[in-house]
């Protein structure tokens, strides 16, 4: 089968995150399967503008924003009849892909909707626009696409938009080649993992470790991951508290297994994939209840706490002790599935959606799919 993914953002985009992950281990497993897979994405500095990586053909073009006219330009000039399958995957901004290709049934595949996170990310003007008129509208031009997500979060908020075909595909993790053999620290141990930006808010975990510590007098904390809000974390940072920023897999899986407890206060996430990461190692989040983190926690054994850094730390001071005296047990896959299981169920359910509303003009396209 012939299949193009577009996503504004492929695995070398310095900004790639977990949707990314999700689609280059989905792709690699379809092309070492036989099919001939095609993504489309912007342009990175330094990687080439057509190469084969992992059986996988990349096509980088355009801009942060000169992304989505560049996929339709391409698809004109070289994309028609050469696909079975299209993947339209939406990351805020979606590509529209079902009002361009008419020779080839549209999937769209949407991880989470924006919704607070604009607020996050832009000036308060924009925040306002992009909440509350394009991303409403950009939705709305998908009501009658048949669209995969990965949670039930993502499907209700999706549904409350207006899409009428929503289905849901699982979340998928590699467990690490090596697991550490390391016992937990002998302080009560608090980790955050995550890039450092306003919608993960990882000022609201040190507003929590510091209310948690006057309970747990030994308590400390561990900040792991980059971004622009990491020079500001670190001179904020209280005794006890070691911001790590970015570092090596390796380490970063040390220091889960080392930890007895994950803090994740994001605004919202299409699945919350750390959670997952962290209880495949036998360490528990104490999270947010919010879109998205609720489906990981609840699959990997956590605590949701109400979105407020003062019952986060009432719950941390409340738990953490009985994670330290008796470290709960690993999770295997961290409450998801294997990646060969997750690109198996994407592409028949991807298929069998196609299927629903594909016309006469492309029903021959699903023809090598058994």
């Amino acid at each position: 089968m012939r299949i193009l993914v577009c996503n504004w953002r492929d695995l070398r985009h310095p900004a790639a995150g977990g949707a990314e992950v999700y689609t280059e281990e989905v792709m690699r497993r379809w092309a070492a399967a036989g099919h001939a897979v095609t993504l489309f994405s912007a342009a990175v500095e330094g990687a080439p503008a057509d190469e084969v990586a992992h059986g996988i053909r990349h096509v980088r073009r355009g801009s942060r924003l000169g992304v989505y006219r560049q996929a339709r330009r391409w698809y004109e000039d070289e994309g028609r009849g050469n696909f079975d399958l299209v993947v339209d995957e939406t990351n805020t901004r979606p590509f529209f892909c079902h009002e361009w290709v008419d020779d080839a049934p549209v999937v769209a595949f949407i991880h989470q909707t924006c919704e607070e996170i604009w607020f996050h990310q832009m000036p308060t003007p924009v925040a306002v626009l992009g909440r509350y008129a394009l991303e409403p509208r950009w939705l709305a031009r998908y009501a009658d696409v048949p669209t995969l997500t990965v949670s039930e979060s993502s499907r209700d908020s999706l549904q409350r938009f207006g899409l009428r075909d929503v289905a849901i595909v699982p979340e998928g993790f590699t467990p690490p080649d090596f697991v550490p053999d390391v016992a937990k620290e002998t302080r009560p141990t608090l980790l955050f993992v995550g890039r450092m930006v306003t919608y993960k808010q990882p000022f609201h975990v040190l507003t929590a470790f510091e209310i948690a510590r006057r309970s747990i007098p030994d308590l400390q904390a561990w900040f792991v991951g980059g971004g622009p809000l990491e020079a500001e974390l670190r001179r904020r940072a209280p005794a006890g508290v070691e911001v790590l920023g970015q570092v090596s897999h390796e380490e970063k899986i040390d220091r889960m297994a080392r930890a007895h407890a994950l803090a994740v206060t994001s605004v919202r996430e299409g699945w919350g994939l750390v959670v997952a990461e962290a209880a495949a190692l036998g360490t528990r989040s104490v999270a947010y209840d919010a879109p998205g983190l609720r489906d990981a926690v609840r699959a990997a054994d956590g605590v949701l706490v109400p979105p407020n850094p003062e019952a986060l730390g009432a719950w941390i001071a409340s738990v953490l002790p009985r994670w330290v005296a008796d470290p709960p047990p690993a999770i295997p896959y961290g409450g998801v599935r294997s990646w060969d299981f997750v690109a198996d169920s994407f592409l028949a359910r991807a298929v069998a959606a196609a299927r629903r509303t594909v016309n006469v003009n492309t029903l021959w396209s699903l023809r090598a799919v058994a």
